[in-house]
């Protein structure tokens, strides 16, 4: 068996699992994963003390599944905020560090922090905003975006992340349907040097959403604003006083309802609570990612995608320093990201697959000059990995010393069904198993297990962090995950596990792809797409075949320096059917300038699908960050 990466004594050393697991008795990973899923209650008791989980009264019972495993309860008897796990460590140790494109940075100790969470509480207080309301925040990624999304929590209401580039009928969609009575909003951010006006988008939301009747405005641009009726300054509020006391909450109590999108129709609130998704992203960034006190995280993502909140949540939880950062990855130059590891000392960073193609553009020199030492981690999540890309992150990046650990779960799950640790081996592009506490499995079309084979990708016990279900529509959150086969979650993507027991993603299950009656995930043909020297980045699709069933049609973006001829496009896929076998090489190839994807870069390919096929309806778009992309296609198909 040939490893990319095998832990060193230093990893070994500092591996916060491996002493979680040996403190119970478990000698390595896999007696480690099965005591975690047989027995539940001594796990999660054990998880609970490893996080140091602050209780005003402490629970009876771990949990309960007597509704049915879809409804099942946790910390039974028990009553915590989670913002007083977030908040109980050493006032002078720096809880935020953050950047913005600009350049001003800005550091918060947990004291500081602390302050500041109290004085919001008094002043949403003040506002009138009571337990169980409901808060938007559609804010920049910045301290004040934590500050918010911890004072809403600490009084006992429930915040919305909203993505910092939504649409204004994005933003009210959302603010109608969970009934949202508060928005906290910002002037505005910059992106690649241009003021992106936040204000104005979020004023016609409000106009569509009269269900919101305060207005809090962020001076994040340092401009004059000019406030509306019901609205007022995040100042003003900051400087009421009152109440700054931590509610008394229950851990099924919710905290936060966070909107995932839907193919069709409206998207889905997932519901979640305050024993449940901080809980979880905590563990996982202390089991999977090794994550201790002292260290710095950076995930690079948005308040809107579930990664923001899990960064805040999980990161403050385990004492670690988080960094946030609201601009581009490569503006003013491609050297960005690695100037910010430099420059603050990055231990721990995250990043998608699709940025890091994205960055490869530039080559390895805005890496290289910059020092990265201080990365002890490397990870990812929200695509399947492309082998090229997934090196090149774990090669020029992490220079071979530092783990690439691979992380995919969803925002319904509160973090990791898969992932690997720093207490085992890696595998490129892989996973090395399920997370701890996640009982998962690859299912064949009757439910049962298959090895060797690409299958359902299931979830056959509960876990903490799994949502309430969705708001205010429990039917369909039964419908979504648990119709498929009984009391068994069906997650909705491919995956399959090697010879040697690492696990793999291949794509979500309706964008499966089926040809002559072989099926075949878009993430297996993409990689082999991008094995050619002239490919970038590439998104399969299937399209109706007269004789096959469906035939493959696969989007190429370019590197720089080769041109889209048919000659090129031949070699492609050619490239594809001799890593594939020749059933499966693609009908056409086609070349774009770049891919339609969601702000956080997960390639929409059922939207190219529907707009090379000219479907009229593309489904929910409120995601997508480049709606010139869907245009191109639309351009190729009229021009076929």
């Amino acid at each position: 068996m040939t490893f990319a990466w095998y832990p060193t004594d230093q990893y070994l050393e500092r591996s916060r699992l491996r002493r979680f697991a040996e403190a119970h008795g478990e000698r390595d990973f896999a007696s480690l994963h099965r005591w975690s899923v047989e027995d539940p209650d001594g796990f999660w008791r054990a998880v609970d003390r490893d996080l140091g989980l602050v209780w005003r009264k402490p629970y009876e019972r771990v949990l309960d599944s007597s509704r049915g495993i879809a409804w099942t309860t946790w910390w039974l008897g028990g009553r915590m905020n989670y913002v007083e796990s977030a908040l109980r460590h050493d006032p002078s140790r720096i809880a935020i560090i953050f950047e913005g494109e600009e350049g001003v940075t800005t550091r918060l100790t947990y004291g500081e922090l602390a302050t500041a969470v109290r004085r919001c509480a008094a002043g949403l207080r003040a506002l009138g905003v009571r337990p169980g309301d409901r808060v938007g925040i559609f804010l920049p990624l910045t301290p004040v975006c934590a500050i918010a999304t911890l004072a809403v929590s600490a009084i006992g209401a429930i915040f919305t992340p909203i993505f910092s580039g939504y649409a204004s009928d994005a933003i009210a969609g959302r603010l109608r349907d969970c009934d949202a009575t508060v928005l906290i909003t910002a002037d505005g951010f910059r992106r690649r040097g241009l003021i992106v006006p936040m204000k104005e988008t979020a004023d016609a939301a409000v106009d569509g959403a009269p269900n919101v009747r305060t207005v809090i405005v962020v001076q994040r641009l340092g401009r004059d604003i000019r406030l509306r009726n019901r609205e007022v300054s995040w100042n003003h509020v900051m400087n009421q006083r009152g109440d700054e006391s931590f509610a008394d909450t229950s851990p099924e109590d919710p905290y936060m309802l966070i909107y995932t999108s839907g193919t069709t129709g409206r998207p889905k609130g997932a519901v979640h609570v305050h024993g449940g998704f901080p809980v979880k992203a905590a563990q996982d960034q202390a089991h999977v990612f090794d994550l201790q006190a002292g260290d710095v995280l950076w995930w690079f993502t948005d308040i809107g995608w579930m990664m923001g909140p899990w960064l805040i949540a999980g990161g403050l939880i385990n004492g670690a320093t988080i960094l946030l950062y609201d601009g581009a990855p490569d503006y003013p130059d491609a050297g960005r990201v690695w100037s910010i590891v430099e420059r603050h000392r990055v231990t721990h960073l995250g990043i998608s697959p699709t940025a890091i193609r994205g960055l490869i553009r530039a080559g390895e020199e805005p890496v290289k000059r910059h020092d990265r030492s201080p990365l002890f981690v490397l990870g990812s999540t929200g695509e399947p990995w492309n082998p090229e890309p997934w090196w090149w992150y774990f090669d020029v990046v992490g220079e071979k010393r530092v783990p690439l650990i691979n992380y995919s779960g969803g925002t319904e799950c509160s973090g990791g069904i898969l992932g690997c640790t720093t207490w085992t081996p890696l595998k490129p592009t892989a996973f090395a198993g399920p997370v701890p506490g996640i009982a998962a499995d690859v299912a064949d079309p009757q439910g049962r297990s298959v090895r060797g084979a690409v299958g359902e990708l299931v979830i056959r016990k509960p876990w903490p962090g799994m949502t309430r279900g969705f708001w205010r529509d429990s039917d369909k959150y039964m419908a979504t995950y648990w119709k498929r086969f009984p009391d068994v979650w069906v997650h909705g993507d491919w995956a399959r596990i090697d010879e040697e027991g690492f696990w793999y993603i291949e794509g979500r299950s309706d964008d499966t792809l089926k040809v002559a009656g072989k099926r075949i995930g878009p993430a297996e043909v993409e990689s082999a797409a991008t094995a050619h020297a002239a490919v970038l980045e590439a998104a399969a699709i299937g399209v109706p075949h007269e004789l096959k069933g469906e035939a493959i049609v696969v989007f190429v973006v370019l590197r720089t320096g080769y041109d889209g001829s048919p000659a090129v496009a031949g070699e492609i896929a050619e490239t594809i059917a001799g890593r594939l076998g020749r059933p499966l090489r693609p009908e056409t190839v086609r070349f774009v300038p770049d891919l339609p994807k969601t702000r956080n870069a997960k390639i929409l390919r059922r939207v190219i699908r529907a707009a090379y096929l000219g479907t009229d309806d593309l489904g929910d778009l409120s995601a997508l960050e480049n709606p010139d992309a869907v245009e191109q296609i639309k351009e190729l198909r009229r021009s076929a």
